[in-house]
C-alpha cells in the first residue's frame, strides 16, 4: 500500500473523529433515554478525590458512551450487523420469530442460574418466614419466556433451566409450593409474555391466578367471564430497550379486570398514604407502559376490597404481581402488597399488626435468582 493511501486513510479516520467530537461538544447531552427508559449519565465533576479514587473515569467513561451522538442509530446498526452475520443474539438478548398475539419476533433475555447457595439462602430466608408466621405461607415462582416458549429460543442459545432453579428452591422450601410453571406451560402457544418486555401479559397473570387459586383453596373465575379491554397496541418494553432489536413490533397491553365501587386502594410511594388506583392511564402516554398497573413500582400497597368475610393476604413480589393483583379482589378482604426493595419494616411486625392471614411470595425466577433484599423474609 502506497504512502498516499495510508495518508488518506489516516486523514479520514482524524475526520471522523473530529466529527464526532465537535458532535459530543456541540449537541444537548440527553438526561433522559426514552428507548432505553433511563437516566443517563451526566457529565461528572472533576475534584481531586474524584480522580484519584478512579470513579471520575469510570463516570466519564459511562458519560462519553450514553452522550454519543446519534447513540440510539448506532445500537440499531450493531443489532442489525449481527443479524446480517447469522446470527440472532446481541447484548444477551436472541431475537426469535414468532407468531404469538400480534407478535413477529419476541426478545427473549438469556438466563443464568445462580449459585445453589444463592437458592439456599433465599429460602432459607422464606422459612424462617414460616417458622414465624401463624397463618399459611405460599411460595411461587414464575418461569419466564425463555423457559416457556423455548421452542423459538436458537437452537444453540445457552439458556440455563429455570424449572431446575424451582425444582431446587421448591425441594428446600417449607411454605406451601404454588405450581406457577405447569399452569403456564400448560397454555404454551398462547400470548403469556410480551415481546418486548420480561413481564407476563394480562393473559398469563390470569393462568397465574388459577395456579394461586388452586394451591390456595379458592375457585378461579373462569376465562369467559372477563371482558378484555386493550388499552394500548404501543407498549415496547425493557428488552426493546436494551437489545438494539429496533425494528420488531410493539406489544399490545390488555385488561381483563375493572375496579370496582367497592374497592380502595392506598399507596405508599414514599412513606405516606395517597390514594392508588388498580391502573394509571398517564403512563399510557410514557415509555414504561407496564407501569399502568398500578402505577408503578412502590414500597407498599393496601387494596380494601369491601369483602369483611373474606381472609386478609400480604402478598411479597416483583413486579409481576403488578398485573396479576386484579384477579384476586373477590377473593380476599385486603391485600396488601410489600416490594422488599424499598420497603424495611420487619415483616412479623406487619403481618402481627394488620392480622394477616395469608402470605405469598411471589417472584419471578430471574428476580428470586439476583434480588439481593430476599434476606429480609427472614427479619
Amino acid at each position: 500500500m502506497s504512502k498516499n493511501s495510508h495518508r488518506v486513510q489516516i486523514i479520514l479516520f482524524l475526520v471522523f473523529i473530529g466529527l464526532f467530537f465537535l458532535l459530543h461538544f456541540c449537541l444537548p447531552d440527553r438526561s433522559f433515554s426514552e428507548r432505553e427508559n433511563r437516566v443517563m449519565q451526566e457529565a461528572p465533576r472533576l475534584t481531586f478525590s474524584e480522580l484519584f479514587s478512579g470513579r471520575f473515569m469510570t463516570k466519564f467513561e459511562k458519560y462519553m458512551s450514553d452522550q454519543f451522538p446519534a447513540r440510539d442509530a448506532w445500537t440499531t446498526l450493531k443489532a442489525r450487523a449481527e443479524v446480517a452475520q447469522g446470527k440472532q443474539e446481541n447484548k444477551n438478548v436472541y431475537l426469535c420469530p414468532t407468531e404469538l398475539g400480534p407478535l413477529d419476533y419476541m426478545l427473549i433475555e438469556r438466563f443464568d442460574a445462580p449459585e445453589d447457595s444463592v437458592i439456599e439462602k433465599n429460602v432459607s430466608a422464606l422459612n424462617t418466614l414460616c417458622e414465624a408466621t401463624d397463618g399459611e405461607v405460599y411460595f411461587a415462582l414464575i418461569p419466564g419466556a425463555g423457559e416457556i416458549c423455548e421452542d423459538v429460543l436458537p437452537s444453540d442459545a445457552p439458556m440455563d433451566s429455570q424449572c431446575a432453579v424451582i425444582e431446587k428452591a421448591y425441594a428446600l422450601s417449607e411454605a406451601k409450593n404454588v405450581d406457577m410453571l405447569g399452569a403456564l406451560d400448560a397454555h404454551d402457544g398462547e400470548y403469556l409474555f410480551y415481546g418486548t418486555d420480561h413481564h407476563w401479559t394480562s393473559r398469563g397473570a390470569y393462568y397465574g391466578y388459577t395456579a394461586f387459586a388452586q394451591a390456595m383453596g379458592f375457585e378461579a373465575r373462569p376465562i369467559s367471564d372477563f371482558e378484555v379491554e386493550t388499552v394500548t397496541t404501543e407498549f415496547y418494553g425493557t428488552t426493546y430497550s436494551s437489545s438494539g432489536f429496533s425494528w420488531v413490533q410493539p406489544d399490545h397491553i390488555e385488561r381483563w379486570v375493572q375496579q370496582g365501587e367497592n374497592v380502595s386502594i392506598t399507596n405508599y410511594p414514599a412513606g405516606s398514604p395517597v390514594e392508588g388506583s388498580l391502573y394509571e392511564d398517564s403512563f399510557l402516554a410514557k415509555k414504561d407502559k407496564y407501569a399502568s398497573f398500578l402505577g408503578g413500582n412502590t414500597p407498599q400497597l393496601v387494596v380494601e376490597t369491601g369483602l369483611a368475610d373474606k381472609p386478609k393476604l400480604l402478598i411479597v413480589r416483583d413486579s409481576y404481581m403488578d398485573s396479576a393483583l386484579p384477579f384476586l379482589l373477590e377473593d380476599f378482604s385486603e391485600i396488601h402488597m410489600i416490594d422488599l426493595r424499598y420497603f424495611r419494616t420487619s415483616l412479623r411486625e406487619y403481618i402481627a399488626e394488620n392480622e394477616i392471614d395469608q402470605v405469598l411470595v411471589c417472584y419471578s425466577v430471574a428476580n428470586f435468582s439476583t434480588d439481593a433484599n430476599l434476606f429480609l423474609l427472614g427479619l
